[in-house]
């Protein structure tokens, strides 16, 4: 099974298909808890379906991997004005925001895509699937003294498996596809980028004669802090217009040229950024009303910058903890309880 799932999907390397944004409805969230019907999906294009009819046993792993982009988008921009927030309810889980070719677009389609591959990597080499498994492709020692072992886990499927699936909707040629198509490909090159030598010892009272090695991801901690550090230094794009024989094609260039041109590596961007201090249904803002700031910060979740200069509130919470704990054998620890008093600050 394993080689048949390569077959297929090999072809499509060469002719991948290039429909508006990647698909992260609140559907996508709780597939991997219950059987799957392709067809009860909202909002997958034609090839997607295929795709998901073809290769149901990995879409489980598809759904996991998008949510652990939201998560972990979510973590990022905590203390942002926008912090990634979601709507129940709704195919478009992140409601308006994704529809502007924004620095937030980028970093969502990133990290989304960047998620689908490794947990389809993660779920391979954990064996749950019977169409993939570990990476057998890495001959030859590691090192003086080490040996292949373990299970290298096969960044190269999971990257294959979140290209056919979240490009399959960016294959217009207008340029918020080629956004969404050059930002998910970064998504996914940050997962190949990061792969590391995992190594055990082996030998007599630890000596370390010898040492087996695999391949082994990062956490997906370092792959959002990598991403985040890219929305930070995103580049903006001018749209161009070409004539071509299929007719008007739109592609991107950098707009400062006394600026280094994006790399494979870099996520892209064409409009700018409403600034989120204010709701507006328009552009999917909450504003920042009633969110918690750091009072002591001067960076972007200090009170300054996230209330956006209407200044902020100041309450008193009392929160239980714990104290004066002892360990009593064998075994168990009792504690204390004590009241401390907490200043919560939070916008206007």
């Amino acid at each position: 099974m394993q080689k048949t799932m390569y077959l297929e999907l090999t072809p499509m390397r060469a002719a991948l298909s290039t429909e508006k944004s990647l698909a992260l409805g609140q559907q996508y969230t709780s597939l991997g808890s219950q059987p799957i019907l392709c067809g009860s999906i909202p909002g997958l294009v034609p090839k997607q379906l295929r795709f998901c009819r073809n290769y149901i046993e990995i879409m489980p792993s598809v759904a996991e991997g998008v949510k652990l982009g939201i998560q972990e988008c979510q973590h990022q921009f905590r203390g942002r004005r926008w912090n990634c927030t979601t709507i129940d309810d709704s195919l478009a889980i992140f409601g308006p925001v994704l529809d502007k070719a924004t620095r937030e677009s980028a970093f969502v389609h990133a990290i989304a895509s960047a998620g689908v591959a490794f947990a389809v990597t993660r779920s391979c080499a954990e064996g749950t699937s019977t169409i993939c498994g570990c990476d057998s492709h890495h001959k030859g020692p590691p090192g003086d003294g080490w040996k292949w072992g373990g299970c290298s886990e096969d960044a190269d499927f999971g990257v294959l498996v979140s290209r056919e699936f979240a490009d399959a909707r960016e294959n217009r040629p207008d340029a918020r596809s080629a956004m969404n198509r050059h930002n998910n490909e970064a998504g996914r090159t940050t997962i190949l980028d990061h792969m590391h030598l995992k190594c055990k010892c082996h030998g007599l009272s630890g000596s370390c004669e010898v040492k087996t090695c695999w391949w082994a991801q990062p956490d997906f901690r370092a792959i959002g802090d990598y991403l985040k550090d890219k929305y930070d230094s995103a580049s903006e794009m001018v749209v161009e217009k070409h004539r071509e024989s299929r007719g008007w094609v739109e592609t991107l260039r950098a707009k400062y040229a006394l600026f280094k041109p994006p790399t494979e590596r870099d996520l892209v961007y064409y409009e700018n950024s409403p600034n989120f201090c204010e709701p507006n249904p328009e552009t999917g803002s909450f504003g920042t009303r009633d969110r918690t700031c750091n009072v002591t910060s001067h960076g972007i979740d200090g009170c300054a910058l996230l209330c956006c200069g209407r200044g902020h509130n100041t309450r008193t919470e009392k929160r239980k903890e714990k104290c004066h704990c002892l360990f009593h054998w064998c075994c168990y620890v009792s504690c204390q309880e004590w009241l401390r008093a907490y200043d919560v600050h939070t916008c206007k």
